[in-house]
Order: C-alpha cells, then structure tokens, then sequence
C-alpha cells in the first residue's frame, strides 16, 4: 500500500509536538546565553550554567539567582533581551530580504548569467575590440564599454560593449534623460552625436564636452537659443544620385507620418527633389537657388545643370514632370514645397548656407575626433526635422566609411544618440543601418516613448527589424501598450508555481504538490515597474532587471550640477534677448507728442 492509515489528526498533533519542542529548545538557548552574557557585562565572568531541563525550569519560574549567583536580575533579563535582538533581528532580516529576493527575480537572470556584462567580462571584450587598449593594464570602466546600470538589488555594474546597438522605449519622464542620454553623453569617448527637441541634455553636457573637445550645436530653431557658430553644406553629398535621393528621403519623412507608406504624390515629390538636389550639387547651387526652382516649375536650370553633367535621364525625367498635365505637375512641386517649407524659414536657410566668416562642420572630420554634435530641433508643424535627419544621417554614414578606412572599426568608437528619433530625426532607412552599425564601432542607441511610436514612423516591419536588430533593449517605465508588454511578457518566459493541497478523511489527511506554469513578469508588473528601473533584453542572455544610474548620483555630479546651472542662466538670459529684439523689432511706434519741436 502507498500509504498507512492513521487516527484522524495525528498528522497535525505530530508536528503540533515537534513544533512546540523546537520553540522551547531555542527559547532556552536564547535565555541560557542571553543570561550568561548580562552577567558577564556586570562583571562577573563567562559562567554559563549546566544546559539542562532543571535550568530551563528555574528561567521559567525566575529563580535566575540559583542559576548566576550574585547577580542582578535586572541585568540578567537585559542581557537576554539584547542576545535576543542580536541573534534574531540579523535572521529575520536576511530571510526576508531573501524571501523577497526570490519572489521578486524569479526567472530573471542572475548575477552568474550576466558574466559577460559584468566588469571581468567586458572589460575582456573591450581588449579584442579594441586595439588601442593593449598596452593598458588596468583599464577605466568608461574604456569597456556603455554604462547599462546596475542589477537590481545589489549589482554587479552592467556595461553593454562597442559593437551592441540599443533600443530603449519609455513613457515621458521616466529617466531616459537623466539615466541614458545625458550619461551616455558625459562617458562617451570618442565623438558624440546627440538630437533632441528639448534643451536638458544639451545644458547638463555641453560645458563637459566642451573640455573634451570640439563642441558644435546646430539649433536652427532655437531650442537652446544657441548662437549660429557653424554652417553645413547640405547639398555635399548630393553629388550622387543615392546621397540625392536620401536627402530628399529624410524631408518626405518629416511630413509623411509612415515612411513605408507612399502614394503617388509622396513618391513623385521624393523622385522631382532628389532631381533638383542632384541638379543644385552637381552645379555648384544654393539650397537658395534650389527653392527658387521649386517656386518656379517653367525654370530650365536644373534640367540644364543635369544635362551638363551628364545626367541625361534624370533630365529627362524632370523635364517629363514639368511638361506634364498641369495640374499633375502642380501637385507634384506642391507637395514638394511642403516636404522642405522649413527651409522657407530665413533663420534655418541660413544654418545650411555657406557663410565664409564661420566654420563649416564636415561629418567626416567629426567621427575621427572627440567632438560632440547637438542637433536641437522642434517636433510638429514647421520643424527642421528633415535637416536633422539628413545631418544625421550624413555622421553615421561619414563614421561607416571612416570605419571602413581603418579597418573595419571606429577606434574610440563613436557614439549617437538619438533622443526623439521617432520626432526630429527620422531617417528612413534606420532600421536597416541598426543591423551593421555597431560592428562598425559607432553605438546608437534610439529612444522612443513607445513601441507604436517607432511603427507610426518606420512601420510594423520597420519597428521589427529594428527590434530584432537590436542586440541592447531597455524596457522602462510607463509601457501603457497592452499588446506589446503581453508579447514581452511572453518573452519573458514562464517559470513553474508549487501549489500545496491538503485533504481529509476519515482515515486521515494527506498533501500532495502540484506545479503550474506561470509568467515571470506578468504584463501589470511590466507596466507598473517604477521610475529609474528597467528590463535589460540582451542577445543571448536571460532578461535582467536593473538600476538606472542617474547623471545626479554620479561622484561628480556636485561639479556638473554647477555647470548646468550655468548654461540655464545662459540659455535663458538668451531667450530673453530674443524676446526683448522681437518685441522692439515689432512694438507701434509711439505718437509724437504735439509739443515736440520740428527741428533742431
């Protein structure tokens, strides 16, 4: 038989016994050195009585004195007490926060599964990397790679290495400034590229930068109220028909809400402005120049220019647009005057016109240094979003090919940072660079509010290729899509839940365990993480929680807090100059008072 009959609760009375037996046991031993010890504090010596059941029944009836003579029982009682708290209070806490532990990481990865994030680990990877750091012993964290955070509870330090490229996705103010961008920007250590369309990263890192090297902020709109120090030629890769068509990729994109989705206006506008910047480049025009053409369809110059440079069916196929039906070809140039209007705006005109009293910033100068580029603009109606997104876009691309130059890889390598990328920086194809940029040496890491966000822009195809492209993803605070934390979730995984279960009968009771399969992370818990935490879904390994690391909590946060502080005076002290020149360039003249002499 598997089993013997009992009387009914004897099981319970067992171990009701064993129990009772076990509390007594450790309640003697707490009180039988608890006692020898507030004898020994008052000075009468290490003299612990016999450990037996007599002793155990003097402590319970008080005759303390029988067992430490001479001794006060005052002393005797504290003494126990303190042993008490000094023994359990230690336990008690370990097992809890052990307990909490093991609920809390259930089926998240552990310290030993994140070995090669860990410092030992990357810092191996970080040598066959990198060439320049043979000769080095010992080297500095920032030199192993990108600061991720630290494993939730108690660490080790994380760090993803040079050739991950990442995606991190989290709703508004829960720390991807303070915790990933500004971090990124301060540790990087090569040349830096970071947009945005809000002045706090600029201000935090900008004074730091700017020890390190170079630093060019191209803010056409004024979101840090920078003054123009720089001028970039936007028509120099334009020289190709492929640099062409990407520059006109990047204005469709800045007002085409889905650049997988393209009717026959978006595609006609794209195809007439890659001909026009082919046209301007090859001809040595202005993006001024280039707008009058636009204005102006009957203008012959860019079929010209075309023609003179050998471009004979790209001349041809312009000349077709503009001999079109008229009202075909009307919509056609319309709908590209509105896919670069921002240039329209003399204030941006100007950032891409050459000006001979200011530098011109060359991107491929840029990823061989240790310069930092801010590209500051607006999201919404009347961006620069389109000129982002092609000075961007013209960096890395400058970085593959100055990578390819020194042998496959940017060493230091290159960082790019793209805040509000799905806003102010939509390069079409960036799903597709994510897949060989990081062996390159150049580190992008994308930060969107959310996962529809970047398929409002790229496309569900688009935002899963960049997904699986990814090799870094950091899940943050604030996901509020219900189908995309259920399909991490999944990811996640399961892991397997005891469930206890007792029955009774006349002939006893019996208990038996049974297993059930459960989420790691339920889709709630993924959307209820607090601010400052994140998911870590690297390549390979199991999914972690970590710790942010703010900027703020940094040992050198009293001396960046300073500087940043005093950018924002300066920003603001800025904006108020234009305020007051705006006001005094448009306030009502004043009526003349009629007492005013009429000459001098």
């Amino acid at each position: 038989m598997s089993s013997m009959s009992r009387p009914r609760g004897s099981d319970m009375f067992f171990w009701a016994i064993c129990l009772a037996a076990f509390a007594n046991l450790v309640i003697f031993t707490i009180a039988w050195l608890g006692g020898t010890f507030g004898a020994m504090l008052l000075g009468h010596g290490w003299h612990p009585p016999k450990f037996s059941l007599i002793s155990y029944i003097r402590i319970v009836r008080g005759e303390n004195e029988l067992l430490w003579p001479e001794t006060s029982p005052v002393g005797i009682y504290l003494g126990m007490v303190l042993f008490a708290v000094l023994l359990l209070a230690p336990a008690v806490l370990l097992g809890m926060k052990l307990m909490g532990l093991r609920k809390r990481n259930v089926g998240l990865a552990r310290a030993r599964d994140l070995q090669s994030l860990a410092p030992a680990g990357i810092a191996k990877r970080a040598r066959e990397l990198r060439p320049s750091l043979a000769g080095m012993k010992e080297l500095p964290p920032d030199e192993t790679g990108n600061l991720l955070g630290d494993l939730e509870p108690h660490g080790p330090e994380l760090r993803s290495s040079y050739e991950d490229v990442e995606l991190d996705l989290m709703a508004p103010r829960a720390g991807k400034s303070t915790g990933i961008a500004i971090p990124r920007v301060l540790r990087a250590r090569g040349a830096v590229l970071l947009t945005s369309n809000k002045s706090d990263v600029y201000a935090v890192t900008r004074a730091e930068r700017d020890r390190i090297g170079r630093v060019w902020t191209f803010d056409p709109q004024g979101i840090a109220h920078a003054p123009r120090e720089m001028w970039w030629n936007m028509l120099a890769d334009c020289v190709t028909i492929e640099g062409a068509r990407r520059l006109a990729g990047h204005f469709v994109a800045s007002v085409n809400d889905d650049t997988t989705k393209k009717d026959f206006w978006i595609s006609a506008a794209q195809n007439t402005l890659t001909a026009l910047f082919l046209a301007a480049a090859r001809g040595h025009a202005s993006v001024s120049d280039l707008l009058g053409w636009l204005a102006d369809p009957a203008d012959r110059t860019p079929i010209d220019l075309l023609r003179d440079a050998q471009l004979h069916a790209m001349a041809e196929q312009l000349q077709g647009t503009v001999r079109g039906a008229v009202e075909t070809r009307d919509g056609i140039y319309e709908t590209a005057r509105q896919c670069v209007a921002c240039l329209l705006d003399p204030e941006i005109l100007a950032w891409v016109t050459e000006d001979p009293y200011l530098p011109q910033f060359r991107p491929d100068h840029h990823v061989l240094g240790r310069d930092t580029l801010y590209l500051l603009s607006k999201d919404g109606g009347g961006s620069a979003a389109g000129v982002i997104a092609g000075l961007a876009d013209a960096t890395l691309r400058a970085g593959v090919v100055a990578a390819e130059r020194m042998g496959g890889r940017l060493d230091p390598p290159m960082t790019a940072v793209l805040d509000e990328a799905a806003n102010v920086c939509r390069i079409s194809d960036l799903p597709d660079l994510y897949s060989h940029l990081g062996s390159r040496g150049i580190n992008v890491v994308t930060l969107l509010q959310s996962y529809k966000q970047g398929s409002r822009v790229w496309g569900e195809a688009g935002m899963d290729a960049m997904w699986g492209a990814a090799t870094i993803k950091l899940l943050g605070a604030g996901l509020d899509d219900a189908d995309f934390v259920e399909k991490v979730s999944k990811l996640i995984g399961q892991h397997d839940v005891s469930t206890v279960s007792v029955s009774r009968s006349k002939d006893g009771s019996s208990r038996s365990t049974s297993y059930r399969q459960e989420n790691v992370l339920p889709p709630d818990r993924i959307r209820a993480m607090p601010k400052g935490t994140a998911l870590l879904l690297a390549t390979g390994i199991r999914p972690a929680m970590i710790k942010l690391r703010p900027w703020y909590k940094e040992p050198d946060a009293g001396r960046i807090s300073a500087q940043a502080k005093e950018e924002v005076a300066a920003i603001t002290e800025r904006a108020g100059a234009k305020l007051t020149a705006g006001t005094a360039l448009h306030a009502p003249v004043p009526p003349v008072p009629a007492d005013t002499p009429t000459h001098w």
